[in-house]
């Protein structure tokens, strides 16, 4: 079974999905492959002003009463309440596609990675220089470097990925993310996206049936 994950990494219900992303690619005979969907990035960015900011942080208070994922200080004082930053998750998608361009098997562990380093460290990943940080710390120098000087080769599966996932969304009919597409004998179908935010023992089970 493959599993196409339609996210983006300042979603923060991506970031509550995150422990069930992790286990459905631990388990046997299942491949996910992840989607970013440009969702926030680029020409769908926005300032990080104090109404937005509010706003994120009571709908991060849900996801954490959900999902037991931290929303911790450092992140509401240093990224949402950072003066003139933007909400643009063009950086952090640029470091998983780098990633996924020079050590593939580490892309799930980066976006996580990269989750934590804003939503628990308090760092803004909205900025190439912190993006490329925190890859470089996890010992994934060439994907840091690609960061800060991306290549043709880099910009073009950045676009190409983003293409695809949104295809996928309009496809499926997909308002948000997160979101889940499985392949099976069965064929290409949605699943429904509250499996993600359940009991994680039993997501196999609940995805084989669906």
């Amino acid at each position: 079974m493959q599993i196409t994950y339609l996210f983006d990494p300042l979603c923060g219900w991506c970031y509550g999905a995150a422990p069930a992303v992790e286990r459905l690619a631990r388990l046997d005979g299942v491949t996910v492959q992840l989607a970013p969907t440009g969702l926030f990035a680029g020409e769908n960015a926005r300032p990080m002003d104090a109404s937005f900011a509010a706003y994120a942080w009571q709908n991060d208070q849900r996801i954490a009463r959900l999902t037991g994922q931290v929303f911790s200080d450092a992140y509401r004082t240093q990224v949402l309440g950072a003066a003139q930053a933007l909400f643009d998750s063009a950086p952090a998608t640029l470091g998983v596609v780098a990633v996924g361009q020079t050590a593939l098997d580490r892309e799930i562990d980066a976006l996580k990675l990269l989750q934590r380093a804003r939503y628990v460290d308090g760092r803004n990943n909205a900025e190439l220089a912190v993006v490329a940080d925190t890859l470089a710390v996890a010992g994934l120098a060439e994907a840091a470097n690609l960061v800060l000087s991306p290549d043709a080769a880099l910009l073009a599966a950045y676009r190409a990925r983003i293409d695809a996932a949104r295809g996928d969304m309009a496809r499926f009919g997909v308002q948000g993310v997160p979101a889940l597409v499985i392949d099976d004998a069965r064929g290409r179908r949605l699943v429904p996206s509250n499996i993600l935010f359940g009991d994680v023992d039993a997501l196999a089970g609940q995805l084989q049936a669906a």
